[in-house]
């Protein structure tokens, strides 16, 4: 997952756009991790980029392709920072 942060490519420029990509296991003690054990955050300069990763994106369509059968659920927020 991480590593897509270097191998998704800007169709018009061909390099790098996804700003940052982080992430990690699971370490609350509170207990509201609702089943989920990991977690994962990238950031995109903007919505043309976010809806160019999520529907186009070769590389970012491959990852979904080989997690399918191994990643049980997911669960996907999309917001803007600032805006509540």
């Amino acid at each position: 997952m991480l590593n897509l942060k270097n191998e998704c490519l800007h169709p018009r420029t061909k390099q790098p756009y996804i700003q940052a990509a982080t992430g990690g296991r699971d370490n609350s003690s509170e207990g509201q991790q609702g089943g989920f054990s990991h977690g994962f955050v990238v950031h995109l300069e903007n919505e043309e980029d976010r809806a160019y990763y999520l529907e186009k994106d070769p590389a970012h369509l491959a990852f979904g392709k080989f997690i399918d059968g191994i990643v049980q659920r997911v669960r996907v927020v999309d917001y803007v920072p600032g805006v509540f």
